[in-house]
């Protein structure tokens, strides 16, 4: 599939990758795209950079009735982005607090899940079209100074491969991008070695045109994902000896 030309919809479109999603749509030649977030006062900007293509869409992957919305005023779409999530760097034990923990499932499970099911048919409509599931290296192997947040991401994991199964009839591409530490805010107090955002948005639409299904944005991930498929066992014992270092 050919991202030029394509009508996007980004979720989590005012922070972190999501306005890098944006711009890199932007570049590729995407002819709408729809920028979705919870308040759309925080779109503002992001919109005004190219009102003609850029459309600030309200909308709470966590809400049933908006996502709903969604799928009746943009039927349009041929790519959906599924960006938004939240971590709250918890360990398991530790840290627990199970309200964050709700939270994170809710948005980086059930949200990205609601998405899928429900533009599903939008895609079909419209010739099968591709979705982009942001994911990390982290759903894979647990980092335990991060375990909530890995483990709502690891559902994530299984849930696009189900998706991407079901959904092959329809021939509709599903990716997933699965970075390692990306430098965003949200992973400020991490230390290096970070992929820039950038680097992540670019070889995920690459994918979608490339038909590419599980893309390692940058050194770190890729070198995580050759450790997985060597020995993750000893991957998982280093992962857990940072928690003593």
């Amino acid at each position: 599939m050919q991202v030029q030309g394509a009508i996007a919809l980004v979720t989590g479109a005012n922070g972190g990758i999501g306005q890098y999603y944006i711009q890199g749509l932007q570049a590729a030649g995407a002819t709408r795209i729809y920028a979705g977030a919870r308040n759309l006062d925080s779109l503002k900007d992001i919109a005004a950079a190219d009102p003609d293509r850029i459309i600030p869409i309200s909308l709470d992957i966590t809400d049933e009735a908006s996502v709903k919305a969604a799928v009746e005023a943009y039927a349009d779409v041929t790519l959906l982005i599924n960006n938004a999530g939240v971590g709250f760097n918890q360990r398991l034990v530790a840290d627990v607090n199970f309200d964050k923990m709700r939270s994170e499932i809710e948005v980086n499970y059930f949200g990205m899940l609601r998405m899928c099911l429900s533009f599903a048919p939008v895609l079909a409509m419209n010739g099968g079209g591709a979705i982009i599931n942001m994911l990390t290296v982290l759903a894979k192997i647990n980092f335990p100074l991060n375990a909530s947040y890995c483990a709502s991401k690891a559902a994530a994991l299984l849930a696009t491969q189900g998706i991407r199964a079901e959904l092959a009839s329809q021939k509709t591409l599903v990716v997933g991008v699965m970075p390692g530490t990306v430098d965003t805010g949200m992973s400020k107090d991490f230390p290096p070695p970070k992929v820039a955002p950038e680097t992540v948005v670019r070889e995920a639409l690459q994918a979608v045109v490339d038909e590419v299904e599980d893309v390692y944005p940058g050194e770190q991930a890729q070198e995580m994902q050759a450790q997985l498929l060597k020995d993750p066992k000893a991957l998982e014992k280093w992962m857990a000896g940072i928690l003593s270092s």
